[in-house]
């Protein structure tokens, strides 16, 4: 379970890492799951839509479940695999809700635009069923602090029309990371027979959905997994989306470790095409960039990050996380 200022998630899975002992190690995973979110889509700290009856911020509430499978691709089961795939499918029944639990399938006026819709089906209530496929490289010399190497992620979604709004998309995924040692300056707060990490890491990814798109379901870029410098999605939402980093990682003492930033991102012109066309009423400016510097504190649950950006609107933000930005 997990409750924060915009959203309540109930989730309970369970996970069978290696089916009966099979020589292949499948894993499967089952979940259901009832999850009531504002959507960065429609709600943001510079910008919000809201609801016709209710005039609030709209409610995406998923219900449902599902059930995926995953192996990895290795001659040898015990050594690190080449890829590892996942296959699954997921039901979900979405609806809009105001604050009050109503179904609300309009948006109120806003910036000139008259209502538009929320979800794809005019009752406010959709249907997903997914099948979902996944590939994934990894050969970075360590998950939590990398300094070669690279990891490559795809992914593909097909909903089959069925239920509330009938809807049909293809959903397609790309993301690459890649990490080069170098040994660029020394602060001399490390001694000289302790490790003294320094890597340029670089990110590219990128994303596009085929046929019915519901708005909820758009690509939301902006904030500290996105584009820092920018509110979280704050920067723009559409049918497509590409994202770009480079980032310098030093040390500062052991367990403290610094990184300069520069993020690029861009819907690629597609907010028009999302149905309610949520970024252009918000009037989110669609691509842009973020630089600036942040600390990498080390703790027991990962690197705790902290990063102070600056847009290419020369607004600044600081952003907090866990785990590297990639």
């Amino acid at each position: 379970m997990q409750v924060g200022e915009r959203e309540l998630l109930l989730d309970v899975s369970f996970t069978d890492p290696w089916i009966a002992g099979d020589p292949y190690r499948t894993a499967y995973t089952v979940n259901g799951f009832r999850r009531r979110t504002i959507s960065l889509v429609f709600d943001g700290d510079d910008s919000s839509i809201r609801t016709l009856n209710g005039f609030d911020s709209p409610r995406v509430i998923r219900t449902g479940g599902g059930v995926s499978f995953a192996r990895p691709l290795a001659d040898d089961p015990f050594t690190k695999p080449d890829w590892r795939l996942t296959a699954g499918i997921n039901y979900q029944r979405v609806q809009i809700e105001n604050a009050d639990g109503d179904i609300a399938p309009l948006s109120a006026p806003l910036n000139g635009f008259p209502e538009q819709p929320l979800s794809f089906s005019d009752s406010g209530r959709d249907d997903l069923l997914t099948l979902s496929f996944a590939a994934a490289q990894d050969f970075r010399n360590n998950p939590l602090r990398p300094t070669s190497g690279y990891v490559l992620r795809l992914g593909v979604e097909q909903t089959l029309p069925v239920g509330s709004g009938s809807i049909a998309f293809t959903r397609l995924r790309g993301n690459y990371s890649y990490y080069i040692p170098v040994d660029f300056i020394d602060l001399g707060f490390i001694e000289e027979d302790q490790p003294k990490p320094q890597a340029l890491a670089f990110n590219v990814q990128a994303g596009t959905v085929l046929e019915d798109l519901p708005p909820y379901e758009a690509f939301v870029i902006g904030g500290s997994n996105s584009v820092r410098g920018y509110a979280e999605g704050e920067l723009g939402n559409g049918r497509s989306y590409f994202q770009a980093t480079a980032e310098y990682r030093f040390p500062i003492i052991p367990a403290v470790g610094a990184a300069v930033f520069f993020d690029y991102g861009t819907t690629i012109k597609s907010q028009r095409s999302v149905r309610g066309i949520p970024g252009v009423v918000r009037g989110l400016p669609s691509d842009g960039y973020g630089y600036g510097i942040g600390v990498r504190i080390q703790s027991p649950v990962g690197p705790i990050r902290v990063d102070y950006g600056i847009n290419d609107e020369g607004d600044s933000r600081i952003h907090f996380g866990i785990g590297e930005r990639f």
